[in-house]
């Protein structure tokens, strides 16, 4: 599946919900198509502390499952039930970082990016050099529309490993689409290229059509404003 490069669909903070909601997908979509951290939103499987929960549901719970769960607020919902028996584990131990990736993860699935961030920022100040919770990270602030705040965090993990090929390539990534910078894109997959040399043929050869893409459209000659015109 092609990765969709049109501008129009970075995530912005003066986006409607439901267009930032249906980028989410997009760009959840592309992600698992090239195989990067861009699809980390796998959620744990239910413990057996939920499904005790599940068998004597609460009036809250017995409404939200009448929610549709397509809607970003049956989405939440089913967030929020999935994330209440780690929630009571967390109480005991509040740093536990794996737990706080599942939390992020959980919320991140739903499109729930302010609190996936939430959850992904305390694991990262648990686990400071988990690159891969970095990046998370990274990814739920900008799909919440903080770019600015997604390349800070892709950067403190490039100042560690500069050869990150998932933190590489998501730059690249929001670099295009968040910041309409094609040289800052090209740059970073360039990298990524030359400090992955073990890169699969198929991976390899989708940062090689991204960067073909991105060239191209440097390439391209501006439109000059027709005579007249300011």
């Amino acid at each position: 599946m092609a990765i969709e490069q049109t501008p129009a669909h970075r995530a912005t903070p003066s986006l409607r919900p439901w267009r930032v909601y249906s980028m989410a997908v997009i760009y959840l979509v592309a992600g698992m198509a090239i195989g990067y951290v861009l699809r980390a939103a796998e959620s744990p499987a239910p413990s057996a502390g939920s499904a005790s929960i599940a068998a004597a549901p609460s009036t809250a719970q017995a409404a939200a499952s009448n929610a549709n769960p397509l809607t970003p607020d049956g989405m939440r919902q089913m967030a929020d039930r999935r994330a209440a028996p780690l929630i009571e584990k967390l109480k005991n131990n509040p740093n536990d970082a794996v737990l706080l990736l599942q939390l992020g993860s959980i919320y991140h699935a739903a499109h729930q990016f302010e609190e996936a961030a939430a959850y992904y920022g305390q694991a990262v100040q648990a686990d400071p050099m988990n690159a891969a919770a970095r990046t998370k990270l990274a990814i739920s602030l900008y799909r919440e529309g903080d770019v600015d705040g997604a390349i800070v965090q892709l950067n403190r993990t490039l100042r560690d490993d500069p050869g990150d090929a998932n933190a590489l390539f998501n730059l690249g990534m929001i670099r295009w689409q968040g910041k309409q910078d094609g040289a800052g894109a090209i740059a970073a997959w360039q990298q990524l290229l030359d400090s992955n040399p073990q890169l699969s043929p198929d991976r390899k050869a989708e940062v090689q059509r991204l960067l073909a893409e991105v060239q191209t459209s440097l390439d391209k000659p501006k439109p000059q404003p027709r005579s007249g015109e300011q």
